[in-house]
């Protein structure tokens, strides 16, 4: 079943940003991972958000998700992440 990494975001410097986007890219490669959908929010219809971008990526399971996340990869990008943009999360299970 698949599952997916729901990243809700708001960038504050662009250029790195840009860097561990590209460096996620890579990352994802080994795991045939699939971007599904990156966005600019437009309007909140219900409730709150506060952050401006979304990204939608798919794995084949949470056993890939999970061994993606936990790679030297992607925690090597974690620094990057962290000082280009304020990041939330989230996995999700496919029902």
């Amino acid at each position: 079943m698949s599952a997916y990494l729901v990243g809700h975001i708001t960038v504050h410097d662009k250029p790195l940003w840009n860097r561990y986007v590209a460096g996620v890219a890579e990352s994802l490669l080994p795991y045939k991972a699939e971007l599904l959908f990156r966005g600019e929010k437009v309007k909140v219809l219900a409730g709150s958000h506060d952050r401006q971008n979304v990204v939608v990526i798919r794995f084949t399971d949470m056993q890939t998700l999970n061994s993606w996340f936990g790679s030297d990869t992607y925690q090597a990008l974690i620094p990057l992440r962290d000082s280009a943009a304020d990041v939330t999360l989230i996995t999700y299970d496919q029902q």
